[in-house]
């Protein structure tokens, strides 16, 4: 699993699930084992199991190197509870288990869960509408927009006549051919360069199943693009909106540590554990994830790019999607991030926590609150962890508004405002893609693809125990027999002969040579 084979789309959490069980049932070793003076064959140990996979979620890319070993015995409890495995007598439904050496194994199937489907007509009602609104996107005017949320957002008419007036101003003495830019059509812009900017970053011939246009409010990303500190904070008119005073106060403190001088308190042993509780307790008692909701399927799949040759990929389709978030929730990540980064690389910062490192203990505290699904996911604290480790590593970056974001904007409003192009999609400025939408097609070709998708993943296992150089080969010829009892039809396919089987091994198969009948002579010989 170095090399994930789940691609971009939808309900990926629940694929990368589905990938990850496949795998550890593939793949982890079994063996006899005794206990109480009874022998169990094809069993392992929960310590072993935690060895196993603790190894291969530390390197996957999905998950990374940040992955606690408390976090995998929580992720085997829930493959016990989802029968992925079950105890030597046959008992799951529990989370009842620890690092020791309790007996498991394997049921007969691991059942893997199955992604949610919409009914058909209401899919095609929604791809009906969803075609609407793409003509509506490329007309520019016609597309209904959310009202979004008063979070902080007050446009006053003097902020609006500025960001036009950076467009109009230009080549104002031929003013005679200019047409007139409504506050709508700066807003259609905006939505359409980022769409178009993140759909190049992520390299997908369509956004279609990662965010729906709709989602995307043109106001958050003008108001997060403009309406900042010298440091590149969201400043938040509403201050109703902005974090207590105390928290503010609080998360300065340990952001300065020790050198902060704004908190007058006497400090006693153990205050600085007392003050992180304080801004954990009310980052956890948000009710919702910084990075909302909505956008929880958007962010699952730009983790699939989180990988070493792919930083650059992840780093500016994060600044993208960052821009999304309503301003509350972008000033709030931004301060978060800048704390925790902060105090994970403060030497000087006292042990907060009696068996975790300062970094650890800040990804195990502020995931949840960072990215979750509104409804539960098995994979959701790894996810989390592994976005979380990554947004400090690069916060800074992540976190500023891009220059080339306003550039194209301007541009694409300045020829909208000439007439040189009636909608964004004629005459772009700058090389970019169009818009691809994904055909509806039927229930039976979705049961076909999602079939040939899971036998791809399960035939790129077989292939990677064939091609694992540094496993024994009594052990690899132990997992092929496995492998091929669990997935016969796999197996022969690889393997249509018992010569193409005997050829990895260096073998030659065994041929039985045929008896030698001898008759019985029907008469005695007589001397």
């Amino acid at each position: 699993m170095e090399n994930p084979s789940v691609p971009p789309g939808p309900y990926r959490a629940t694929k990368l699930w589905n990938e990850l069980t496949t795998s550890f049932r593939a793949g982890m070793p079994l063996r006899k084992h005794r206990q109480h003076f009874k022998k169990y064959g094809n069993c392992f140990t929960a310590g072993e199991a935690v060895d196993w996979l603790y190894d291969l979620l530390r390197n996957n890319s999905n998950f990374g190197p940040e992955v606690t070993r408390q976090q995998t015995i929580q992720l085997l409890r829930k493959f016990l509870k989802n029968h992925v495995i079950e105890d030597i007598k046959g008992r799951w439904g529990s989370e009842n288990l620890y690092d020791n050496s309790q007996l498991f194994r394997f049921p007969a199937n691991s059942p893997l869960k199955t992604l949610p489907r919409r009914h058909p007509e209401m899919r095609k009602n929604s791809i009906e509408n969803f075609s609407k609104d793409k003509d509506s996107i490329f007309k520019l005017r016609n597309l209904s927009r959310r009202t979004p949320k008063k979070n902080g957002l007050q446009f006053s008419q003097e902020s609006t006549e500025n960001m036009n007036c950076e467009v109009i101003n230009e080549d104002q003495e031929n003013s005679v051919d200019n047409r007139e830019i409504s506050q709508k059509d700066v807003e259609e812009v905006w939505r359409y360069i980022i769409l178009i900017y993140l759909q190049t970053i992520l390299g997908v011939s369509s956004l279609e199943e990662v965010i729906n246009p709709k989602q995307v409010i043109p106001q958050y990303i003008m108001y997060n693009m403009t309406n900042t500190s010298k440091h590149g904070v969201v400043i938040l008119q509403d201050k109703s909106d902005d974090l207590p005073h105390w928290v503010l106060s609080a998360m300065k403190c340990l952001a300065n540590w020790p050198r902060s001088n704004d908190m007058n308190n006497p400090t006693y042993v153990g205050f600085e554990r007392d003050v992180f509780r304080t801004i954990a307790d009310y980052f956890l008692d948000l009710p919702e994830p910084l990075l909302t909701f909505e956008y929880y399927e958007l962010f699952v799949n730009i983790l699939g790019l989180l990988q070493p040759h792919l930083e650059r990929v992840a780093i500016n389709a994060l600044q993208l999607c960052c821009l999304l978030l309503p301003p509350p929730n972008r000033r709030k990540l931004q301060l978060l991030m800048r704390m925790i980064s902060r105090m994970s690389q403060n030497v000087d910062m006292p042990q907060l926590h009696d068996a975790m490192d300062t970094r650890s203990l800040m990804i195990h505290t502020f995931s949840r609150c960072v990215l979750c699904c509104a409804e539960e996911v098995d994979l959701d604290e790894l996810l989390a962890a592994r976005l979380v480790s990554f947004l400090m590593d690069h916060h800074q970056e992540i976190l500023q508004v891009p220059p080339y974001l306003q550039t194209a904007v301007e541009k694409h409003l300045n020829y909208l405002k000439k007439g040189h192009i009636k909608n964004p999609g004629d005459g772009l400025v700058v090389p970019l893609p169009t818009y691809s939408y994904c055909k509806q097609i039927s229930a039976q070709e979705f049961d076909e693809q999602k079939v040939s998708t899971s036998q791809d993943a399960i035939a790129e296992l077989l292939e990677n125990i064939i091609k694992n150089k540094s496993l024994p080969l009594k052990e690899k010829r132990k997992k092929l027999k496995q492998f091929q009892k669990e997935y016969p039809l796999i197996y022969q396919k690889r393997f249509p002969t018992t010569e193409s089987e005997a050829a990895l091994f260096g073998d030659k198969p065994t041929i039985k040579q045929p008896m030698l009948m001898l008759r019985k002579p029907k008469h005695s010989m007589r001397y």
